[in-house]
């Protein structure tokens, strides 16, 4: 675990530059997902009932238990395997993968979001160029700059990463603006290395604040079905899960538009989680 200070970090819209570091970080941060998610598909009550019926049907034909059990078990599990990434895609979304080129910044002066740490502090947090080094295989991955159009960009999303010294440490994204006044968090990410020092919650709490500035009232986000410290970090940033308490009616209208991901047999993936701002 590194100490990190975080009125040095900057959050700036990610870059074209930045978008195969960004990729990194998420894949370690979303590591066993998919696991988890399989594992909570196959344990629901409606699907072991199927498994136990193709199991018995087997059992005639196989002549050995053990094989009736584990053939259904591995056959779904790898229908899992390759169908899930295109069933959950982008959590909260409909798209099913997520277009980095599309949002990724293009102006000249860094977009930041708001960083209440460097005004306590006093300090104005800068970023450095990013001291990763680029070896012969990175070039080759490198592709030419794509022609963005308007209509892409404003599609594709917002994404925010987390800047110290050049170091990306964290990153948010947010999807494009699909309702008025509603806004979307569809991932969260922090480095292995900077966990439970607030990176995570000044990333949320910035960008709360800058949709409260352009007008939005209520943030919604999507939590995989098995992630219990997801949902506890959202709880305790003030989020409330759908169907919990009670919702006067213009609540019910608004959350019948916010639906959870479902896969296999209509399990849902995730829970749904809003924030009023």
């Amino acid at each position: 675990m590194v100490r990190l200070e975080l009125d040095k970090v900057v959050m700036r819209r990610m870059k074209e530059d930045d978008i195969e570091m960004v990729k990194s970080l998420i894949k370690e941060g979303c590591e066993g997902t998919e696991n988890r998610l399989i594992l909570h598909v196959l344990t629901r009550p409606l699907c072991l009932f199927i498994l136990a019926v193709i199991s018995s049907v087997l059992r005639c034909l196989v002549h050995s238990f053990i094989l009736a059990l584990a053939i259904p078990v591995f056959l779904l599990i790898i229908f899992l395997k390759i169908t899930m990434p295109r069933s959950t895609g982008v959590l909260g979304s409909s798209r099913p993968y997520w277009d980095y080129v599309g949002s990724s910044y293009r102006g000249t002066q860094d977009e930041t979001l708001p960083n209440p740490f460097s005004r306590i502090s006093g300090k104005t947090p800068g970023t450095k160029k990013p001291r990763r080094k680029i070896t012969p295989k990175d070039k080759d991955k490198e592709l030419p700059t794509e022609n963005v159009s308007p209509e892409r960009e404003q599609e594709a999303g917002l994404v925010w990463v987390a800047d110290c010294d050049g170091e990306i440490l964290g990153c948010i994204f947010r999807e494009s603006e699909k309702r008025a006044d509603i806004r979307r968090i569809c991932r969260v990410v922090t480095g292995s290395w900077y966990r439970r020092e607030g990176l995570g919650r000044l990333l949320v709490h910035s960008l709360e604040q800058r949709e409260m500035e352009a007008g939005a009232l209520r943030v919604y986000t999507h939590v995989p079905f098995p992630s219990k410290l997801g949902e506890a970090f959202f709880r305790k940033l003030g989020y409330r899960q759908i169907g919990e308490g009670t919702d006067d009616e213009e609540d019910f209208e608004k959350n019948k538009l916010e639906t959870p991901e479902r896969g296999f047999l209509g399990h849902p993936l995730t829970k749904v989680f809003y924030k009023d701002l």
